[in-house]
């Protein structure tokens, strides 16, 4: 063990490990940012009651309308001016304007993208068909599907911790590297016998130290809160999430192989992030992009790595099922890896 600790892998990894623990804003970022959004997306997502439609009438359609909708909870109506409804559209305040009524058509003014404006029309057209004396051929019923596993909670989880990696990733250790080159902390290292592979790997085990607190954090406290099943193998899904870390953190350190500034390593992170951010299903589904980007978001490892911790958590995935999903990260970590040792330049 005493031999261990003489290696420069074993030293500069504790200096990691150190300098990690002495920075609070690096310890926030990593352990308890995950839980505020979790809490913040939770509370407005999971269970409760349904929040109704915010829609808007024009004050010259008269009180008929308004009255007509407001027989159903699920709108809450607004009577407006012309300009005020027209400007709430515009702003989001509601989710649409209905005009006319009696002998005329009635008019929905709506953005067709918002999933929200077409779940009102479809809400008010049902009153307004309805008061008008229509009736259903077939009896209808509501189920509210509350089933854990089944929630949008339940699928956020997974995604967070995923972009929690990829950020502490990039961020934590790529940032970290060009600081230190811009620093001219870097140059020293030059006049000694450290390896290269030994400096870098050295980022990549200190990564890991506190990786498994972070999972068990995030995880616990989703459980606690929200309920949130691991339907999976823990041993599965720690393997699977170190897995993404040694990818994220092999990706960060290509990026900060040859950048000299940290303005410059800011625009190549978030050049390689924000795509990830945007496609890879962290908050909604990657299914709902057009078919033609799908092999290229599928081909992403946020994506597969969100795909396989998805698996493990809500649909008791084992290794073989994953097995794609963990082939894709572990060919982006191998890749960074070999090409940042290669690349990667004292000063």
């Amino acid at each position: 063990m005493s031999s261990l600790r003489a290696t420069p892998l074993w030293q500069l990894t504790a200096t990691r490990v150190r300098e990690f623990a002495r920075e609070p804003e690096a310890v926030f970022w990593t352990f308890f940012f995950p839980v505020v959004i979790a809490l913040a997306l939770g509370i407005a997502f999971s269970g409760g009651s349904e929040q109704p439609v915010i829609v808007a009438v024009y004050e010259s359609d008269g009180p008929l309308l308004a009255d007509a909708l407001r027989a159903s909870d699920r709108l809450d109506v607004r009577v407006l001016s012309e300009q005020d409804a027209r400007d709430a559209l515009r702003r989001g305040d509601v989710a649409l304007v209905v005009t006319g009524g009696g002998a005329d058509a009635i008019v929905y003014q709506y953005d067709a993208a918002r999933e929200e404006s077409r779940l009102g029309r479809l809400l008010v057209d049902d009153v307004l068909q309805r008061a008008a004396g229509r009736t259903d051929p077939r009896p209808t019923e509501d189920v509210r599907i509350t089933e854990k596993g089944s929630r949008y909670i339940d699928f956020l989880i997974p995604g967070l911790i995923g972009l929690n990696l990829l950020s502490t990733g990039l961020w934590g250790v790529g940032y970290t590297v060009v600081r230190m080159r811009s620093d001219r902390l870097l140059k020293r290292f030059a006049t000694t016998p450290v390896r290269r592979s030994d400096f870098l790997l050295s980022f990549m085990l200190g990564r890991l130290v506190f990786l498994a607190a972070e999972l068990a954090l995030v995880l616990g406290f989703a459980w606690l809160a929200f309920r949130v099943p691991i339907r999976g193998s823990l041993f599965t899904l720690a393997a699977v999430a170190t897995i993404g870390a040694f990818s994220f953190t092999a990706l960060g350190l290509l990026i900060a192989s040859r950048a000299r500034t940290t303005e410059s390593v800011q625009g190549l992170m978030n050049l390689a992030a924000v795509p990830m951010w945007v496609l890879s299903g962290v908050f909604f589904s990657a299914s709902t992009f057009p078919d033609a980007m799908q092999p290229f978001i599928q081909a992403l490892p946020l994506t597969a790595l969100n795909n396989a911790m998805r698996a493990i958590m809500l649909d008791g995935a084992g290794m073989v099922d994953i097995a794609g999903s963990v082939a894709i990260v572990s060919a982006w970590g191998a890749a960074s890896l070999g090409a940042a040792v290669a690349m990667f330049r004292w000063r």
